[in-house]
């Protein structure tokens, strides 16, 4: 039995998966179609993270896929059904999984990664990713303020961090920070309960509300030498994580467009007007039309991204390019579902007005727009723009 197509798969990208990722990404599916989606809403509006849905996650056993080898196809698919639901919890999923899981993978000595990962596996610890500060978004690879002063077989870090998704429950957080005897970056796992570790969830949001985003204050820290990322040797290890997560986002901004285009076009053949449903005037299905070219465009590159991953001919400006165009065709398809659904657009009940929010998100998370152009521009023109 094949995987049922997507109404907003218009060119049938999925055909590219076979048969065995075909049956994870029906279960994603199935799970997030039947636990989540019933949910989206009230916990989004409540900006409350449903924590008993996570033993139903663990069970999808999904976070070893990238640990095995998977596909970026597969994975980068897995993060687009999960966002055409609920993209706050495909955020919660891609900290948890790419962010923090990959993180100690990567850069993580063998006792560390035997240590963490199994329990990350199986999603009985959850992880979170402190890279971003109060004063420090877009410059933060030179202008870091969190700082890490070795004392023996320990390391006290001081600073703050802001932002940082999952980071209020998470029982480890990889904290970067600078060290002051070398000024390199380095990364470090913060078990939950470290004394001179404080999270506090960030309220008033009108984005990824059940997102449950922290600000962080780190007081005199110890961390242990075995908590320190040993392969990870400065800010160029942090950025290469991104580049892979960036590309991660990307598919993500295409399943928050697939959720807003499936949400208009059935509101559009359920609504009437006039006697008969808008779906039948001319400059509805132009709006449902341009939607939808956006989505494919976008769709379609994404899986050349993937693609490219996988052939090992993925660089830099490959992510930063997707990311970027990604999202502002995704803020261009949101805003016309919404003024598809008029009124209605601005209602959680019909899923749109969700989606609107948490496309600002998307926007601006892990790269904004301007700064992932500055990294495309290098490498068409062989000169830096940046500041």
């Amino acid at each position: 039995m094949g995987l049922a197509p997507l109404v907003g798969d218009f060119y049938n990208f999925q055909n590219l998966l076979t048969a065995e990722e075909q049956e994870i990404v029906a279960r994603v599916r199935r799970f997030f179609e039947q636990k989540i989606a019933p949910r989206a809403n009230d916990a989004w509006a409540a900006a409350e993270f449903p924590f008993d849905l996570i033993p139903g996650f663990a069970e999808l056993d999904i976070v070893k896929l990238a640990h095995e080898g998977a596909r970026s196809l597969l994975t980068g698919w897995i993060s687009m059904e999960m966002s055409r639901v609920d993209p706050s919890h495909s955020t919660f999923f891609g900290v948890h999984s790419g962010l923090a899981t990959g993180t100690i993978r990567s850069f993580g000595a063998e006792e560390m990664v035997e240590r963490f990962l199994p329990s990350m596996m199986r999603m009985e610890k959850i992880g979170a990713f402190a890279l971003t500060e109060p004063e420090g978004g877009s410059d933060v690879s030179g202008g870091m303020r969190t700082v890490a002063r070795r004392d023996g077989d320990t390391w006290i870090l001081n600073g703050a961090k802001r932002w940082i998704g999952n980071a209020t429950f998470a029982d480890l957080v990889i904290v970067w920070a600078r060290d002051e005897a070398d000024n390199k970056v380095k990364g470090f796992v913060v078990e939950k309960g470290t004394p001179g570790f404080t999270a506090t969830k960030i309220e008033r949001k009108v984005a990824l509300r059940t997102v449950q985003n922290a600000d962080i204050v780190l007081a005199d820290c110890r961390v242990p030498e075995t908590n320190r990322l040993q392969k990870a040797k400065g800010f160029r290890d942090t950025a290469e994580v991104l580049r892979r997560t960036r590309a991660g986002v990307a598919w993500q901004s295409v399943g928050i467009m697939m959720g807003a285009y499936e949400s208009a076009l059935q509101y559009a053949k359920a609504r009437k007007q006039f006697g008969k449903p808008i779906a039948g005037f001319q400059l509805v299905q132009d709006l449902l039309v341009r939607m939808l070219g956006n989505l494919t465009s976008s769709l379609g590159l994404v899986v050349r991204l993937a693609q490219a991953q996988d052939e090992g001919v993925y660089r830099d400006e490959h992510s930063a390019l997707a990311k970027a165009v990604c999202t502002y065709r995704m803020r261009e398809a949101v805003g016309w579902a919404r003024e598809l659904l008029g009124g209605n657009g601005i209602v959680l009940d019909y899923n749109v007005g969700r989606f609107v929010a948490d496309a600002e998100a998307i926007y601006s998370y892990e790269g904004t727009r301007e700064m992932n152009s500055l990294v495309t521009g290098r490498a068409i023109t062989g000169l830096s723009a940046f500041v």
